[in-house]
């Protein structure tokens, strides 16, 4: 089997250890024990979420952003319910349903059926989540143009001054894509393992975090299927921060970083 681009990092045989800034102990018990994900305004952006699905649950809300060639910003925002085109927001908003089961998931679609987007779509779905409020975004999906890297740039920052904790899925084929490679981002890559709560920190970036995302069991449209790809490693840690964010909700974009360090297998 192929793996995904980045993952080869987080194999146990070359996966360095990595000094952590000590918690109070237990460490797992003082980030999630008890946690939720109760009050925690989560949005997915990617191909629509199917709020019926069993994994899902309901959403809080839904947005869809579409092309729209005689609006001067070349899209428009479609508000109310809408479906999943093609079943990889469904499988991302069920791995974080099933780890932060009382969050307020928010679909805001801009990926179509072929799993593709303008960038100018993808930007102004990280605005909406600037300006609506939201505390966790997945982007199961980047963009690899260099026109891009600027402007995208400018968003990550500001979501980072604004408290917003954007986590980003690495591409799972070679060469830069963005905002998965900016600093500002917690930058995620799939790993061997089916344990929710597992995951490990990368000392050399681009990608700092690895989390289960081969072979695992997710959501798909009305069913469920088994995948492979950093897609899905994302929202396992999204569905982390959520939690952390439910039971330490004054904690900021560095600070939940540096909890996840010292949550991770590799951590000494």
């Amino acid at each position: 089997m192929t793996l995904p681009e980045w993952s080869s990092a987080f194999n146990d045989a070359v996966l360095q250890p990595t000094v952590a800034l000590p918690l109070p102990a237990p460490t797992q018990d003082w980030a999630f024990g008890e946690a939720t994900g109760a009050g925690v305004k989560v949005a997915v952006i990617d191909s629509g979420v199917s709020a019926e699905h069993e994994r899902v649950g309901g959403l809080a809300g839904s947005v869809a952003l579409e092309v729209d060639d005689d609006s001067p910003e070349g899209y428009r925002i479609v508000d109310g319910p809408h479906e999943d085109l093609y079943g990889h927001g469904t499988a991302c908003a069920g791995i974080i349903r099933g780890l932060a089961p009382e969050a307020d998931i928010y679909s805001v679609r801009v990926l179509g059926k072929n799993l593709t987007t303008r960038g100018a779509l993808f930007a102004a779905a990280i605005r909406w989540c600037i300006d609506n409020g939201m505390q966790v975004a997945n982007l199961s999906l980047s963009s690899r143009s260099e026109q891009w890297f600027g402007p995208l740039h400018a968003l990550a920052d500001e979501a980072y001054f604004r408290n917003l904790m954007l986590v980003c899925a690495a591409n799972n084929v070679p060469g830069p894509t963005y905002p998965s490679q900016y600093a500002s981002v917690f930058s995620v890559a799939a790993r061997e393992g089916h344990d929710p709560f597992s995951l490990a920190y990368n000392p050399r970036p681009p990608v700092e975090f690895g989390a289960p995302g081969i072979d695992v069991d997710v959501a798909w449209t009305t069913g469920s299927i088994t995948a492979t790809g950093n897609s899905f490693a994302a929202p396992h840690i999204a569905g982390l921060v959520t939690l952390l964010l439910s039971k330490h909700p004054e904690l900021t974009v560095f600070q939940v970083k540096s909890v996840l360090h010292a949550l991770s297998s590799n951590a000494r």
